[in-house]
């Protein structure tokens, strides 16, 4: 893979570990701090738990995110042992998948043969072939995975902040109608900008997010309710 696509690539990792962290990160303070509004009515108890949820919260993101690149990395490597074996004890049919591999792209006759001769004359490149190629598995670096943990937990910590902050200055029902307008909006806009960034529409991505904000609210609000004190 060329530098400029590892640098893109890393990029595009990046941006959506930020997305999942600050989004997840968003939602999930925003169900439960309207739970504990609904609920108690009083302004400590709906920081405390908003606090609690907020670095409980980031911790886990970060935690699931390490534990899970750091499996895909194990696959990785246990892939690869894989392919070295069949490569060694298996070369025939081997040869034979990446021929199908490069004429499922349109190369046929000499250049074909030219081609998979090529590949099979050195076995690093051979093996490195059959996990991009037939496998579609990229090796996953250590620094990679813990990159991908802090961004993540950090994103969540930041997106987990947004409903948050306004208990800190506002009155409760004032708070409450401020964060669910704040959270709104940036639901919006990280749909929005997601959408602008891959394939797909824009405006219904970000009405998506948004939806998907307000229904966690609306849960956690009727859930506070119904427990609610009297």
């Amino acid at each position: 893979m060329h530098l400029g696509e590892l640098s893109r690539k890393s990029q595009g990792n990046t941006l959506s570990d930020m997305i999942l962290g600050g989004q997840d990160g968003l939602v999930n303070v925003l169900g439960v701090i309207l739970g504990v509004a609904a609920a108690s009515g009083n302004m400590r108890i709906i920081i405390a738990g908003g606090l609690a949820a907020t670095f409980a919260e980031s911790i886990s993101m970060a935690a699931v995110a390490l534990t899970s690149k750091m499996a895909e990395r194990d696959h990785y490597f246990a892939e690869l042992e894989r392919e070295k074996r069949e490569i060694v004890e298996l070369p025939d049919r081997e040869e034979a998948e990446i021929r199908e591999i490069y004429a499922a792209k349109g190369f046929s006759g000499k250049l074909l043969d030219d081609i998979v001769k090529h590949i099979i004359s050195d076995d690093k490149r051979w093996l490195d072939q059959m996990m991009t190629d037939e496998l579609g598995l990229i090796e996953i670096s250590q620094k990679e995975i813990y990159i991908s943990s802090l961004v993540v937990g950090f994103s969540a910590l930041a997106g987990s902040f947004i409903p948050l902050t306004p208990y800190f200055f506002l009155p409760i029902q004032s708070a409450l109608v401020v964060t669910l307008i704040i959270s709104a909006v940036v639901l919006f806009i990280v749909g929005f900008y997601k959408a602008k960034l891959t394939v797909g529409q824009p405006a219904k991505s970000g009405i998506q997010m948004a939806i998907i904000g307000m229904t966690a609210a609306i849960a956690g609000y009727l859930i506070g309710k119904a427990f609610g004190a009297n």
